[in-house]
């Protein structure tokens, strides 16, 4: 409903604090809401989940709503084939009816890989229990005559496996693979401590990276074996020996298949344990280690890495260190804490837009869902002032004493407005509100998008939110909050901003007031 009374107001850069549950700290501090303005919300991370962003209650779908998501689980939409070990795709969508537009993650399974469609529920549902920021969170299952399917978390940065074997423009640098191992460590002991131990063929194709570029555990190989699959389905020369011997997974095989993955990290290849323990028993480690690194990493922390796999790699189960120890060892090793990993991947910086609203969009609304700070910017320059229409009503002395300097002022403004000079047209707005004799909605909307264009996404949205206590059923304040929400990565609020916006359109189109 808009956010008009908000703490942003003040500039929340050292007072507004969200914490994890998304709840404000700082509620003391809100101004007032604004008269005849609309209720404001409380903005921070989804509730709904654990992992940044939020993750939605894990619930059933219906077969109808996957094959809409995926174009009736069309073959551009195929993001991983098992082959026919283990014959399960894995498909990417989006659903039809959630707001956000969230990409997803679906694993359709072959005919009759889960017979008992109670048990299929019952693993899904237990698995699903599973919230955390190092996993690649399941969100639904279905299960619909003799179709299985698992619904997750869509991370779009691709596998552990592709940046570690098949990397195009560079490999991934000492410091990440170390995150890496971290992450993956504190994903496992998550899982362990949620009495979900067992976790099926752990392998680099298994370590996904989301939009920031963090590592996470794919939720997959959490669920039990089903019938048709194998726990392991890689080459033999990778399985634990206890599973060799009985067939049975165990935490201490998980333990063994992490091992394994610490190895990747070393060398760069996905080298068989026996032969890499082969290869420097009583030599120096550098043999070992990937040659793509170029020597950029600390000879000691490598070897405490390699002490790790070798203690994970032990014949004997009971000889294997726990996850906890896996997170004790890997933690102090931690360097860069402060670059992003998409930085350190070598990737873009993930800047996603307000979602598809539920309403038809306008012209300045398909702009606002698209971010396009340029096409925002032509539509406010030829929309003029012609929202501001019953927003002043001036004395005659008010007229004559300050108006002539203001609406210089404004007029400097939209001139450099127009010819794109935003620093100046702050500097020219600022004075022409600073006055105060005159309110306008048009420049505080003018000011924000010039924000926005140097960057400065808060004062865009306090602009933004000043432009709706003026004129407070005005859908390009709503559309600006939308924008400036969205890059300040509240993805969700940005989201419901839009929505709200797209509807004052709708009743202006049927009779009502706004614009």
């Amino acid at each position: 409903m808009g956010c008009c009374g908000s703490s942003f107001l003040r500039g929340h850069d050292s007072d507004h604090k969200i914490n994890h549950n998304g709840n404000n700290n700082n509620s003391s501090s809100r101004l007032p809401q604004a008269s005849n303005g609309p209720a404001q919300p409380s903005y921070g991370t989804d509730s709904l989940g654990a992992a940044a962003g939020g993750v939605p209650h894990f619930s059933e779908f219906s077969l109808a709503e996957l094959k809409a998501a995926t174009n009736n689980f069309s073959s551009d939409f195929i993001v991983s084939e098992s082959g026919e070990k283990a014959p399960n795709v894995v498909y990417k969508g989006r659903l039809q009816n959630d707001t956000n537009r969230r990409w997803i993650a679906i694993k359709k399974f072959a005919k009759l890989a889960w017979p008992d469609p109670k048990q299929f529920a019952d693993e899904a549902w237990g698995v699903g229990k599973l919230r955390h920021k190092r996993l690649a969170n399941l969100i639904g299952y279905c299960c619909d005559g003799d179709e299985r399917l698992l619904v997750a978390e869509y991370m779009p940065n691709d596998t552990l496996a592709k940046h570690l074997f098949h990397w195009e423009n560079q490999t991934i640098e000492w410091a990440m693979r170390l995150r890496v191992a971290l992450f993956i460590a504190e994903a496992l002991d998550y899982c362990s401590s949620e009495g979900r131990p067992l976790y099926h063929d752990l392998n680099a194709y298994r370590v996904l990276f989301d939009e920031n570029g963090d590592p996470r555990l794919s939720c997959f190989g959490l669920m039990k074996n089903s019938r048709d699959g194998k726990s392991y389905s890689t080459n033999l020369a990778y399985t634990p020996p206890e599973y060799l011997r009985n067939g049975r997974v165990t935490p201490e095989s998980v333990i063994f298949s992490f091992g394994t993955v610490l190895l990747d990290l070393l060398s760069g290849k996905h080298i068989p344990p026996s032969h890499a323990l082969d290869m420097i028993r009583g030599k120096n480690i550098l043999l070992l280690m990937d040659s793509h690194l170029e020597g950029n990493f600390s000879t000691e922390e490598a070897t405490v890495v390699f002490d790790l796999a070798s203690r994970c790699l032990q014949y004997e189960p009971r000889e294997r260190p726990n996850t906890k120890d896996l997170v004790a060892t890997l933690a102090p090793l931690q360097n860069k804490s402060d670059v992003p990993s998409y930085v350190m991947l070598g990737i873009p910086k993930h800047e996603e837009g307000p979602p598809t609203p539920q309403h038809p969009l306008s012209p300045m609304g398909d702009a606002c869902s698209r971010m396009d700070l340029t096409a925002i910017h032509q539509i406010l320059i030829m929309t003029h002032y012609k929202d501001d229409e019953g927003t002043n009503e001036l004395s005659f002395q008010e007229w004559t004493q300050q108006m002539r300097d203001m609406l210089e002022a404004r007029k400097r403004g939209d001139v450099a407005f127009r010819d794109k000079d935003f620093k100046t047209a702050i500097e020219c707005y600022s004075q022409f509100i600073d006055v105060g004799t005159m309110v306008s909605p048009t420049v505080y909307a003018r000011r924000s998008l010039c924000h926005l264009l140097c960057d400065q996404p808060d004062a865009a949205l306090r602009d933004a939110m000043q432009a709706q206590c003026v004129y407070p059923d005005w859908s390009t304040a709503f559309y600006m909050q939308a924008v400036a929400l969205a890059k300040l990565d509240m993805h969700k609020d940005a989201a419901d901003m839009l929505n709200e916006a797209a509807a004052l359109e709708e009743k202006k189109q049927r009779g009502g007031k706004g614009s």
